[in-house]
């Protein structure tokens, strides 16, 4: 077995690239491991754990390369992708194809010049590290633009600053860390192929909003517009002043019949002052604050009823093999989506009584920043939770691993791809091991819903399109409680 480790210093790439990178090299013949990351404290420990010796002296600017191979020629071999892959990133970085053309206009360099080309445009798109947004944020705003800032990490004062800034100008920020948004149709960052309809969302939550915005698909109701605004955005030190400004933009909108207002759990104070506001509104508005006595599969049966429409069963997927008994561990949730882990979990905490971690169970949100600072979303690069459901299933205290998979454009082309072989493999080591993943998307998306689906039942996992239905499967399943119907298999039937 031939390992090489290499720090490059000062040589950036973007981590979704750095992740294909990873990805395409480590698929090579004769490679049973490789890596491409900036030098982050969190890929250096991944680093270690996949048994590579860890350079001392690399920092967040550095970039680090790795690959394990059988021998010297697939090493080699190895080698000449990593670099081939790594040369064609820098090209597409560094030029587009007007540059060299005689006559042609030279790129624009800001994106004030950018606004300026194109006039018609209303919306700029943010995603550089949080602490380079504001520059670029406020050129946009200057340019009459209204702005969706992807990146996270941004500070909280300099997040108040720039929703100041639009709000003298009558425009919306939507974000720092907005990951979803529907425009007029468009989707932007993690958006779901949903049909156009009659309901505006204000979010929040990405995820949450994904959710929402999926199971109306599934009712055959459509979304016209969705603004995300930001997970801090209803904090108290935010107060809501884009989910406001949200608000009032769906309310003058012809086409809005109703709006859904979804975000993790607002601050009191905060909630009551976005509740006044939708009093004043002409749009009905439902809330969507999953909790202790809620979640989001109910608020959208509530907007269905608003609507007068009727509530169908929710999809699901039943396992294809053999359930095994319950209570034989504890409940591991392994999650991409803040708002999904945050739901499930209070399913879970109304379910315990108070207290899941003294019953064995613990759940993680891999896209939380401390897990995204230097890498891609586990929505996109899915190699820090795949390690850790290796791990988790290994553990004989695990009986149930809860999932999540979040469909939609922007996210990984085929989630299953590698989920479903890393199910199967658990299972098959185990027969006292249980999966439930939650499936969040449309059988329009670019990785097709029940395609995945069928993957991933195929693999063993009970799969729902209702992460709250998931959720009260995985744990009525360690709990060894009776099914309520909800079209869990096994002895719940």
């Amino acid at each position: 077995m031939r390992r090489w480790v290499e720090v490059r210093r000062g040589a950036y790439h973007d981590s979704v690239t750095l992740m294909r990178v990873s990805r395409e090299v480590g698929d090579a013949a004769g490679v049973s491991g490789a890596m491409a990351a900036m030098a982050t404290e969190l890929n250096l420990e991944l680093l270690g754990r996949m048994g590579f010796e860890v350079p001392a002296g690399a920092g967040p600017a550095d970039l680090v390369v790795a690959i394990r191979a059988d021998d010297d020629p697939a090493l080699d071999a190895a080698r000449g992708t990593l670099e081939e892959l790594l040369r064609s990133s820098r090209e597409r970085r560094g030029g587009t194809a007007a540059e060299g053309v005689p006559g042609a206009a030279p790129p624009a360099r800001t994106t004030g010049a950018a606004a300026r080309r194109r006039p018609e445009a209303g919306i700029a798109l943010v995603s550089v590290p949080g602490p380079h947004v504001v520059p670029e944020a406020m050129d946009a705003l200057a340019a009459g633009l209204n702005v969706m800032i992807f990146s996270d990490n941004v500070p909280l004062e300099q997040e108040i600053a720039l929703k100041d800034a639009a709000a003298r100008r009558g425009l919306i920020v939507m974000g720092p860390d907005c990951g979803t948004a529907l425009v007029g149709g468009a989707g932007l960052g993690f958006a779901n192929a949903v049909r156009p309809g009659p309901v505006g969302l204000v979010a929040a939550s990405g995820t949450g909003a994904q959710q929402v915005m999926c199971l109306l698909d599934a009712a055959d109701v459509g979304v016209g517009h969705a603004l995300g605004v930001g997970g801090r955005d209803l904090s108290v030190e935010v107060s809501g002043r884009s989910a406001l400004a949200a608000l009032a933009a769906l309310d003058a909108d012809p086409g809005t019949e109703l709006i859904v207002l979804v975000s993790k759990p607002p601050a009191p104070q905060v909630a009551d002052l976005v509740r006044e506001a939708a009093r004043r509104l002409v749009t009905p508005v439902v809330f969507a604050f999953p909790g202790p006595d809620d979640d989001l599969t109910r608020a959208v049966e509530r907007a269905l009823k608003r609507l007068g429409r009727s509530v169908p069963p929710w999809p699901r997927w039943p396992a294809s093999r053999l359930a095994p008994r319950r209570g034989a561990g504890g409940l591991r949730g392994l999650f991409s989506g803040g708002t999904l882990r945050d739901e499930a979990a209070a399913i879970i905490t109304a379910a315990t009584g108070g207290d899941p971690a003294a019953r064995g169970h613990l759940l993680v949100d891999f896209g939380d920043d401390a897990y995204t600072r230097g890498r891609a979303h586990p929505m996109i690069d899915p190699a820090l939770r795949l390690e850790a459901v290796a791990r988790h299933a290994a553990d004989p205290g695990c009986g149930m691993l809860l999932l999540d998979v979040v469909l939609g454009y922007g996210a990984d082309p085929d989630p299953a791809a590698a989920l479903a072989p890393a199910i199967a493999a658990a299972l098959e080591r185990r027969d006292d091991l249980a999966v439930t993943v939650s499936l969040c998307g449309t059988p329009a998306d670019p990785q097709g819903r029940d395609a995945q689906a069928a993957a991933l039942s195929g693999a063993g996992a009970s799969v729902f399109a209702s992460n709250a239905e998931a959720a009260r499967h995985a744990i009525r399943w360690c709990e060894g409680t009776p099914g309520t119907g909800e079209g869990t298999e096994g002895a719940d039937d």
